[in-house]
């Protein structure tokens, strides 16, 4: 059987979950008896069997979802002879619906998170967020399978897509490489960083956008002890607006505190693994988060997590035994505003210190997620679990 991964986001060219599923994913698909092609944006890749595609010279300047159809349309090009076509997120859903359109071949879709529960996207792309939200719709629906990152996420393509038939979801969890996460000693990264290894630490990874919740993190920061050090691994900001917003929220929290340590690039895993490692906890403040791979990855460094209880977070994180969650009460316009977003922010607070006044708990916490990640999470279950879905509609 031949399989074609269609993804925006490949190595080296990643920067959010699905790029870093589709890298193990791919890698534990190839152990079965697959042929499988990736398919991916940006530049020519170095590794056998995966294509990359730039932006079509005549959409130059057009606006980016018409860019990213553009795309699209050759990738579904490249996927002849293919026996069933698998895409990865709104941006690559078109080359896959037109493919299976084209050559008769199932169609499975993997959602890592919906358009219509990104509403502050509009921002983003203007009317292109019109053309982002038609493409998952109709790619959704006509899908031969779809796969959700967690129960949660199921539940939420239901509800935003109710002509999909209930049995036609499956759900196969996010990953983790626990043998690439795992606990690191070193320090070399935290001095070079400017992270005292000495100093309690409150880490983030991710990037900066509405669906992380950044803000509320800068907010809440107020309230740690003063020796307590916020190391935030945040770039990549969706809009000028949402980085304006926290480098503001970040300057004032400097004026008041030090130990703010901001490294808007993006690091080498290794170094991130180092960050994590050190880390008393790490905080991920999502307010929209189908599974939260980056508290897998924190989990599997044997850190505690404290996390929104929101989405799929609560089917990773387990309350008091390998963090905290965080409860959240949250408009219904599809946003995941919270509705007190002042008691959103005490009670993230609260957590993160609870934990920090008990770092004996904490260091419980994190063994007990590293365990956790192990026992439930590998990536080669979640392979065998996937070619599943691809028998069941062959």
């Amino acid at each position: 059987m031949r399989v074609d991964l269609l993804t925006r986001e490949y190595p080296p060219d990643v920067y959010g979950g699905a790029g870093v599923h589709l890298e193990y994913l791919a890698r534990e698909l190839r152990k079965l008896p697959l042929d499988v092609r990736v398919h991916c944006f940006g530049a020519p890749r170095a590794e056998a069997g995966v294509t990359g595609y730039a932006d079509p010279a005549g959409l130059a300047g057009a606006n980016a979802a018409l860019r990213t159809m553009g795309v699209d349309l050759e990738m579904a090009a490249g996927c002849a002879g293919t026996s069933i076509v698998h895409s990865h997120t709104w941006y690559a859903n078109l080359a896959g619906h037109t493919a299976k359109l084209l050559y008769g071949v199932p169609h499975v879709v993997t959602s890592h998170s919906l358009e219509p529960l990104r509403p502050w996207k509009a921002e983003q792309l203007g009317g292109g967020y019109a053309l982002s939200s038609w493409i998952e719709r109709t790619a959704v629906e006509a899908a031969d399978a779809v796969i959700a990152v967690s129960a949660g996420m199921k539940a939420d393509v239901l509800r935003a897509y109710p002509a999909v038939d209930p049995d036609r979801v499956h759900v196969v969890y996010n990953g983790i490489d626990t043998e690439q996460y795992a606990p690191d000693p070193a320090t070399d990264v935290l001095e070079r960083l400017g992270i005292d290894p000495q100093r309690p630490s409150v880490a983030y990874v991710g990037r900066i956008t509405r669906q992380k919740g950044l803000p509320y993190l800068l907010r809440a920061a107020r309230h740690l002890p003063p020796d307590v050090q916020l190391v935030l691994l945040a770039g990549a900001p969706d809009t000028p607006e949402i980085a304006a917003e926290v480098t503001g929220l970040a300057g004032e929290l400097r004026e008041h505190r030090q130990g703010v340590v901001w490294v808007q690039e993006m690091l080498p895993k290794h170094e991130v693994i180092q960050v994590l490692s050190h880390a008393t906890l790490f905080v991920c403040p999502s307010i929209y988060e189908p599974m939260g791979i980056v508290n897998l990855e924190a989990m599997a460094c044997q850190t505690a997590v404290v996390a929104t209880a929101t989405g799929g977070i609560p089917e990773v994180v387990a309350d008091r035994e390998t963090g905290l969650l965080v409860p959240i009460d949250q408009v219904t316009d599809g946003s995941g505003t919270p509705l007190d977003e002042a008691r959103f922010v005490a009670d993230l607070a609260d957590a993160m210190n609870e934990l920090l006044e008990e770092p004996a708990r904490a260091a419980e916490f994190g063994r007990a997620g590293r365990q956790r990640a192990v026992d439930h999470f590998s990536w080669s279950a979640i392979a065998d679990r996937t070619l599943a879905v691809y028998q069941a509609v062959s």
